[in-house]
């Protein structure tokens, strides 16, 4: 008992400390509070003749006189300081305590670490994060921990699963990314974020649907738009940025293969049976939220990736006004490539493949900068038998030849992108990519500040 009371108080003791450092924007706060009630005092003793000030000064200086004839200054003095900290201590503590117990009694999070986490992401950069799919949700998940400046914006081309049928069905824009990343940047109760990436298994019309999905449909109807719907959704979650359309023209894509055919569709182009030559959609040229617009204009850090090359991330840039904000931004722009090859996508490409296909895509639309020059790989995977699974499945690990592409011109970083605990799956994993792209923007900062 004795242990775990002496645990307590240390603990305590240096929670208090903590107050003490800089950045909480709550001492000056409380300072600024103690000099207005200095300066009311004052004023009141001027308007009343300072009589107060002298009744108060005779009183102070007689309780004084005695404290000192019965103990001497020497204890009189430290005794009297003690407790007068003690109570500014514990008036303090139960203040906070109660300001706490009010904004959320049901969390273990302390004030203060609250308080210290919160101050910590808001000096984080201004991310923008481009693309669809898992891919987006999973770097979104891993980046709220580091700023809560994020911008996701996301592609609206699906036409497959529940989002494709409400689609069809309800004449909404496909929220299934949408919802993905909405989730992916709450902070509100897990629950909830299970209540609204919650997909029905039985019913009538509901079997395949996810609650998120029907929620953003109803609010959609509701208010008018995708964008407004988003908006409350994000109040509701407690989203930490912002969530964003790439547009809010109702898009179809379309593919031209090697084979000369030409497919139309998200879902088919999936599936393609031939390598893709050309992406494009209907209708041209579609038009990019003002929002969207404004977060690349203010971006420390610009992110393409990871996710399906020709169905999450190529559908953005198909936006025009999104590549010429893109082309005009000065933030370091970072295309994270996937782990492995998606078969009837992107089979038998490799990192230099992935950029070859980006670059062509811009180039049709008239593009010949280089939007992304800097690239985020993963090391070379070895052997296993998770990876023989997915070759057994048409899946290949991209291959990234890092030399080469720094030859080229290309800043090529390399991580161990998939975590370091083994998974049934070959996907990013969230911390490590976010702290793998967190590096990027450290180091280029850094050469930056270096140069200046």
């Amino acid at each position: 008992m004795r242990a775990q009371r002496r645990r307590d108080l240390m603990t305590r003791s240096t929670r208090a400390v903590r107050w003490l450092q800089p950045g909480l924007v709550v001492k000056r706060w409380l300072l600024t509070s103690g000099l207005g009630l200095m300066m009311a005092l004052l004023g009141g003793a001027v308007w009343a003749d300072l009589k107060p000030i002298y009744w108060i000064l005779e009183a102070l200086s007689g309780l004084l006189g005695i404290l000192t004839t019965v103990m001497p200054r020497e204890v009189t003095g430290p005794l009297v300081l003690i407790i007068g900290i003690g109570l500014v201590l514990w008036g303090q503590s139960r203040s906070f305590g109660a300001i706490q117990q009010a904004l959320v009694p049901d969390k273990d999070t302390v004030l203060i670490d609250a308080l210290q986490a919160k101050s910590r992401l808001n000096r984080g950069p201004n991310i923008v994060a481009i693309g669809g799919g898992t891919g987006l949700s999973t770097l979104l998940s891993g980046l709220k921990r580091y700023s809560s400046h994020i911008t996701a914006i996301v592609t609206v081309a699906d036409d497959g699963g529940s989002s494709g049928v409400l689609r069809r069905e309800l004449g909404v824009l496909p929220p299934g990314d949408i919802r993905n990343c909405l989730a992916a940047l709450s902070t509100e109760e897990p629950l909830l974020t299970r209540l609204f990436q919650y997909r029905f298994s039985a019913g009538n019309g509901l079997e395949g649907h996810s609650f998120g999905n029907l929620f953003l449909s109803a609010l959609t109807a509701i208010t008018g738009n995708l964008e407004t719907a988003i908006t409350a959704s994000s109040r509701v979650l407690a989203v930490q940025g912002q969530v964003v359309p790439a547009t809010s023209a109702d898009v179809r894509l379309w593919a031209e293969l090697e084979n000369g055919e030409r497919i139309e569709g998200e879902s088919n182009i999936g599936h393609a049976r031939s390598p893709i030559v050309r992406l494009g959609c209907l209708p041209e040229r579609p038009p990019a939220l003002p929002r969207a617009l404004e977060a690349i204009a203010n971006a420390d850090l610009i992110v393409l990736g990871p996710g399906s090359l020709y169905t999450s991330l190529l559908p953005n840039l198909l936006v025009p006004e999104l590549v010429a904000a893109i082309q005009r931004s000065r933030a370091p722009r970072l295309y994270i490539c996937n782990l492995m090859t998606q078969p009837g996508e992107t089979d038998g490409l490799d990192v230099r493949g992935h950029i070859r296909a980006i670059e062509a895509q811009l180039a049709s639309l008239g593009i010949q900068q280089r939007l992304f020059n800097a690239v985020l790989a993963q090391n070379d995977l070895t052997p296993s038998p998770l990876v023989e699974h997915y070759r057994s499945r048409g899946a290949e690990p991209v291959i990234c030849d890092a030399e080469g592409l720094r030859r080229d011109g290309y800043d090529i970083s390399q991580a161990p992108l998939q975590g370091a605990r083994p998974t049934a799956t070959l996907r990013h994993d969230s911390r490590s990519l976010a702290l793998a792209v967190m590096r990027f923007y450290r180091s280029h900062r850094r050469d930056q500040s270096h140069r200046s």
